[in-house]
């Protein structure tokens, strides 16, 4: 067993060092501090059998960018992908933003959910003040009297309840009826749904060797959901004649980001009217002009040169050209419909997700100060700044689990090889954990299970509880691997509460943090591993070894501060190439406050829009971040 220390999600204020040794167990020396490393040096990561359905990888990552920014792929033609990943990839908005307690479960792990909004009610407008949501009298201890405390989460507002009932006039209009929200509602008027966990960035998401908080997004896809082998039962469809169609198994490795991308747009939280599928959009989209309703920079660096500005949308008349430029034609030139769908809209999964995973791996954000120091150039930070760099990669082991070039190790690079590993936890016991996951006490762990959570086809969504619940077998059947580890039958797993650790990269611009969005500023976020945590004793029996308390000085503080900003590039900031982007009206709240808003017509409260014009490969004015 390798004792670890292990930094939670945001370990940069984790400054402790290894203390407890079981019974049996020698510690070991602490490692050398790992040298720190530039990301520009960092291989991409990309399926190894692209080649099999790509034909023309510019026209797909093309296709990926429209998808992506695409406000016609929602079922309101108004949610796009990039409506809850438009600032810095990720999401700064501030009213209707909050989610109650919708993941908390009973000690049985029963759904006993809280409906009930404390911070803000449905299109409530957060403030300041309403941070952290876990309020303290002396925020250095983690035991002093609790001002308040809330279960709410602030995330993203997503699409109004609503049925899907069929494509009209041949794909041209969705249909749909207005069905009445018990949860998200002012005055009995829909409001837009808001997802129960914080919006994380895309930007370096190609790194993450799974995606989503949980961790549910496969590293595997399988063409057509998020759940890879998981889903024994997903096919797509070939054709190598037009007249010779059948289903096929497909299995593409590094491709989480295409299992991530497939989830949201069937989601009645996020895009879609509850019960719309992937034929359904492909029926909708495929003969649509790509982003028909907004306007594209002439000079955005993918899209420009199609650019049709004045006028909305691209020089491309149809998402079915574009396709059938991206992809080989035996994934869609089958001449007959099978169950009333077209080849092409049948395969529209496999075309989306992979032509999103292509245009996302393309945001890496490696031009920073830091890895222009990485890289030798020992001026690009200030003494404060590697005051608080010698703290991250020396005593303080932040380094740990924000390791890397990607500043984070839940990444192909770190665990592919190495996916479950073993720990002593919080209590001073054994347990194995899936590398790259950590329950910090942020809330009680019963509020959201995160990784101990479970699949649509009875599997755990935590690859160390499969392996010891179902065995090697069905691990490598479901995972694509053998277990690098073999828990027992009694062996303890750490997966209750657990949440992938992201990328410290563009961190100051990606407010609110952590899984709850519960602290505001990075400061916040120190002073929580400060003291310990928020739920340290409550959590023990799941909690990262690391979270203790940490005495640190404002000074220490600070300098990790300052270095973390160091981890922002200014294309990021301001939205140059590739972080260029077609014009966006993006659901902020709705006309009205929390206590009164405005009828459509059709049951919902009035949208409130705001525009997010077009930027080119020279970019715009500067990001602003959360509340500020």
């Amino acid at each position: 067993m390798r004792m670890k220390s292990l930094s939670p999600l945001l370990a940069a204020a984790s400054l402790i060092t290894w203390s407890v040794a079981s019974p049996g167990m020698a510690q070991e020396k602490a490692e050398p501090a790992p040298k720190p490393e530039s990301l520009r040096k960092r291989k991409v990561p990309e399926p190894s059998k692209l080649d099999d359905f790509i034909k023309d990888k510019e026209a797909a990552i093309l296709l990926g960018k429209a998808l992506f920014w695409d406000m016609q792929v929602g079922s309101d033609n108004v949610t796009s992908c990039a409506t809850c990943h438009f600032h810095a990839g990720a999401d700064n908005r501030a009213k209707n933003q909050v989610s109650p307690g919708l993941l908390i479960v009973d000690e049985n792990g029963q759904a006993t959910p809280d409906f009930t909004f404390q911070v803000r009610k449905p299109n409530g407008t957060l403030q300041k003040g309403d941070f952290p949501f876990h309020k303290l009298s002396n925020i250095n201890d983690r035991n002093s009297t609790v001002i308040s405390s809330v279960n709410d989460v602030a995330s993203s507002q997503g699409v109004t309840l609503e049925k899907f009932i069929a494509m009209l006039l041949g794909g041209a209009q969705e249909q749909r009826s207005v069905v009445a929200d018990p949860v998200f509602n002012v005055n009995g008027l829909n409001t837009r749904r808001v997802e129960p966990r914080n919006t994380p960035t895309v930007i370096n998401a190609v790194f993450n060797l799974r995606n989503f908080w949980d961790g549910r997004a496969q590293d595997r896809f399988n063409g057509v959901n998020p759940f890879g082998r998981r889903d024994a039962g997903a096919k797509v469809w070939k054709a190598d004649k037009p007249h010779d169609q059948k289903q096929v198994s497909i299995d593409l490795n590094n491709a989480s980001l295409a299992s991530q991308a497939v989830g949201p747009p069937l989601s009645d939280l996020e895009m879609s009217a509850a019960g719309r599928t992937f034929p359904d959009l492909g029926r909708k989209l495929l003969n649509r002009r790509p982003l028909a309703l907004q306007r594209v920079h002439r000079e955005d660096s993918v899209l420009g040169s199609r650019s049709l500005m004045p006028q909305p949308g691209i020089s491309i008349s149809t998402y079915a050209e574009l396709i059938r430029t991206a992809f080989k034609p035996q994934w869609w030139q089958g001449s007959a419909q099978i169950s009333g769908y077209s080849h092409m809209e049948r395969n529209f999964s496999l075309y989306f997700g992979l032509a999103v995973q292509l245009y996302e791996a393309t945001l890496v954000s490696d031009q920073t100060p830091f890895d222009d120091y990485a890289e030798g150039k020992k001026d690009a930070l200030s003494a404060q700044q590697k005051r608080g760099l010698e703290l991250f990669f020396g005593d303080a082991k932040c380094a740990n689990c924000h390791g890397g070039a990607e500043f984070t190790k839940a990444t192909v690079h770190h665990i592919e090889k190495e996916r479950l590993e073993k720990m002593i936890m919080g209590d001073g016991g054994k347990a194995v954990y899936d590398n790259g996951f950590y329950n910090i006490g942020v809330r009680p762990t019963r509020e959201d299970i995160g990784l101990g959570g479970t699949d649509p086809f009875g599997f755990p969504l935590s690859e160390s509880k499969l392996a010891r619940d179902f065995g090697d077998k069905v691990f490598k059947k479901v995972i694509g691997v053998d277990p690098n580890e073999k828990p027992k039958k009694n062996d303890r797993i750490a997966a209750n509460g657990a949440f992938k650790t992201p990328t410290l990269r563009n961190i100051e611009l990606t407010a609110p943090y952590f899984h709850n969005g519960g602290q505001r500023t990075l400061r916040e976020v120190v002073d929580f591993y400060n003291r310990g945590g928020d739920f340290h004793d409550q959590n023990i029996a799941d909690l990262d070894p690391d979270i203790e308390r940490l005495g640190l000085s404002n000074e220490d503080k600070d300098a990790l501060v300052a270095f973390m900003k160091s981890l922002t590039d200014e294309r990021v900031r301001r939205r140059c190439a590739p972080f260029d982007h077609p014009e966006l009206f993006i659901p902020n709240g709705h006309l009205g406050n929390e206590n009164t808003v405005y009828n459509d017509g059709f049951g919902r409260a009035r949208d409130a829009l705001m525009l997010l014009p077009a930027t080119g490969r020279n970019g715009a004015t500067p990001l602003r971040n959360f509340l500020e």
